[in-house]
C-alpha cells in the first residue's frame, strides 16, 4: 500500500493530508511548534469566521480534523531527507519510509546577518552536508548551528571530512554533540576568505582557519530539505509544477515554501492540490 509522509502541521500540510487520508492512503504527518502562524495573534481575513480567531487554536483545530480523518500523527522534527529504497525522512528520533512526501514547512529562514556569509554563498558557504560533503574530503569545516539539525549535518560530513567544529555563535548548544566533532561558542565577527571560505573570525579577534562552513540555524526548513533531495529551488522557494510536484519524483511541496502570497487560503489551496495530485498518481498505477 502507498503511503506519504506529509512534513510540517500548518495548513498546507494538514489540508493535503485530509486528500490522502479520506481517499485510502496511508497518511502521516511529522511536526513541530506552530510555525509562522505562532507569531499571528488573531487571523481575521481567513473565510468562515465571523470573528478573529485565534492562530494557536486554529492549528489545533486542523490537527484534530486531521486526525479525525485517520492521518498518524507524529510531534517530532525532522532534520533529514534522502533516498533508499523509498525517500526516507529523518527526525531527532527516528526514520521513516515513504513513496511520496510533501513538503509544507513554510518559508526557510533567513540566513544569519554575519558578515562573509552572503557574500561567500557557494564558495565555501553551504546549506546542505549530504549534497556537497564530498568537496570537502579530509578538510577543517565548521558549522554553524545549535540545534539538533546542526548536529545532524555535523553527523553526515564527519566520515567524510578532515574534522568538524560546531559554532553556536553565543547560542546556548540545544543538541548533542556528535562523537568526533568539536565545539565552539564564541560569538562571529565574520568568515572571511579571498574569495572562499578561509577562516571564520571571533569577536574576541581571533580566528579558526576552515574550508567551509555548513549553514544549520534552527530547524531544517522545506527548501533545506528539498535541496537534500536535489529539488530545484530560486532562492528560498521550492520551484513546484501546477500539480505541486517537484522535478524530484514523488516529492510535492506546498504552502509558503513555494513563494509567492504567504496567506493561509493559498496554503489549503496548494495543499489540496498535493494531496488530490498524488491520490491521482497513485490510482494510476494501479
Amino acid at each position: 500500500m502507498s503511503n506519504v509522509i506529509i512534513i510540517g502541521n500548518g495548513p498546507a500540510g494538514v489540508s493535503a493530508s485530509l486528500y490522502t487520508a479520506r481517499a485510502g492512503v496511508e497518511t502521516t504527518i511529522i511536526g513541530s511548534g506552530l510555525g509562522a502562524l505562532g507569531k499571528a495573534e488573531k487571523i481575521e481575513n481567513y473565510y468562515g469566521f465571523a470573528e478573529p480567531v485565534d492562530a494557536k487554536e486554529l492549528v489545533a483545530a486542523g490537527i484534530a480534523q486531521a486526525k479525525r480523518a485517520g492521518v498518524n500523527y507524529i510531534e517530532d522534527e525532522v532534520v533529514g531527507i534522502g533516498f533508499g529504497q523509498k525517500l526516507m525522512v529523518s527526525t531527532k528520533t527516528n526514520s521513516y519510509e515513504a513513496d511520496y512526501v510533501v513538503l509544507s514547512t513554510g518559508a526557510s529562514r533567513s540566513t544569519p546577518p554575519i558578515p562573509g556569509l552572503r557574500e561567500l554563498e557557494g564558495h565555501g558557504v553551504s546549506y546542505c552536508a549530504v549534497c556537497d560533503a564530498f568537496f570537502y574530503r579530509g578538510k577543517d569545516v565548521a558549522v554553524l548551528g545549535s540545534g539538533e539539525y546542526a548536529m545532524h549535518e555535523a553527523g553526515e560530513l564527519l566520515p567524510v571530512v578532515g574534522s568538524v567544529t560546531i559554532l553556536t555563535n553565543g547560542a546556548e548548544l540545544t543538541g548533542v554533540l556528535p562523537e568526533g566533532a568539536k565545539l565552539d561558542t564564541r560569538k562571529i565577527a565574520a568568515f572571511e576568505g579571498d574569495g572562499v571560505v578561509e577562516k571564520v573570525t571571533f569577536e574576541d579577534g581571533e580566528s579558526l582557519a576552515i574550508s567551509g562552513v555548513f549553514v544549520a540555524v534552527g530547524v531544517a526548513g522545506s527548501t533545506d530539505l528539498a535541496k537534500k533531495l536535489g529539488a530545484a529551488t530560486e532562492g528560498n522557494r521550492i520551484l513546484v509544477d501546477e500539480k505541486m510536484a517537484t522535478n524530484v519524483p514523488g516529492l510535492y511541496a506546498a504552502g509558503d515554501c513555494t513563494g509567492g502570497m504567504l496567506q493561509i487560503a493559498k496554503a489549503v489551496y496548494q495543499g489540496a492540490q498535493a494531496g488530490t495530485s498524488i491520490v491521482a498518481e497513485i490510482r494510476k498505477k494501479k
